[in-house]
């Protein structure tokens, strides 16, 4: 299989080195990066091939990675207007719907839309998946292959969905670091420095999503148990409870996914 990138940033480094790991040969992959510095860390550090502008070889893909900003794309892929065959498209541009990206490549269906997170990085995302109705099984496993090369994927039966992948686990991560950036700061109030308060938080919120991943336990039996009736994680989590707290999260998520939404529109126009 190959596999052309348009755009070299941070996500399509890591996809491309997760690809190599897997076994996937340089050869078989490629990037259009206008950036000469790009070009240069991504030839020299996974020995691809990297171009400026898109060729005949850039085109003869498989598989072409949309990984440019949502506010370029239109304009990036001009040039293959009208120019793609049988690839499969996968953009992992946040906000941008496949009518959108299909219309500015000319009519192109073979389309599928990815919202990978930022653990990604590390190899350690999670991608929601979206396929047009013309995407075939085989393409579907495709545009997966490329995805679980940072992580784990699951699929959505309709393109809305993606949006709200977008507020749960796009956006998630940064849910994820204030919750530990509040937890440091109250061991902080409690007389730690903040080198400890902040090893206690992180150590406690890795250990704690460990922990989940591997159990075969729903989260609120694992929060039942470590709660001991009038004990100190009770007083914590009435706490929490009185506050809101879970309708404070389902406020935030609800916001990201409806701003995902307006983003959408507002993209998508000409």
């Amino acid at each position: 299989m190959k596999i052309t990138f348009l755009g070299g940033g941070n996500m399509a480094a890591a996809l491309i080195g997760g690809l190599v790991k897997q076994g996937f040969a340089a050869a078989d992959l490629q990037v259009v990066e206008l950036s000469a510095e790009g070009r240069s860390k991504l030839s020299s550090g996974f020995g691809v091939r990297a171009v400026e502008a898109f060729d005949d070889q850039a085109l003869a893909c498989d598989v072409l990675v949309l990984a440019v900003k949502p506010q370029q794309m239109k304009v990036a892929v001009a040039p293959m207007a009208g120019r793609l065959d049988q690839q499969i498209v996968v953009s992992i541009a946040a906000g941008l719907r496949l009518a959108d990206i299909g219309r500015w490549l000319g009519g192109h269906t073979r389309l599928v839309r990815a919202m990978p997170n930022t653990p990604a990085l590390i190899g350690a995302g999670i991608t929601g998946l979206y396929a047009d109705a013309s995407v075939s099984t085989e393409g579907r496993e495709a545009a997966a292959r490329v995805l679980n090369a940072v992580g784990s994927t699951v699929w959505v039966p309709e393109e809305a969905q993606i949006d709200g992948v977008t507020a749960v686990s796009g956006s998630g991560p940064a849910y994820v670091f204030h919750f530990i950036e509040c937890l440091q700061a109250a061991g902080e109030s409690l007389g730690f420095d903040e080198a400890t308060a902040r090893k206690l938080a992180i150590d406690t919120v890795l250990g704690a999503a460990r922990l989940a991943a591997d159990s075969d336990e729903s989260p609120a039996v694992l929060r039942e148990r470590v709660t001991s009736k009038g004990g100190t994680t009770a007083a914590a989590l009435a706490s929490f409870a009185a506050d809101g707290f879970p309708a404070i999260v389902t406020r935030a998520v609800a916001a990201a996914e409806a701003r995902g939404r307006e983003l959408g529109e507002q993209l998508g126009q000409d």
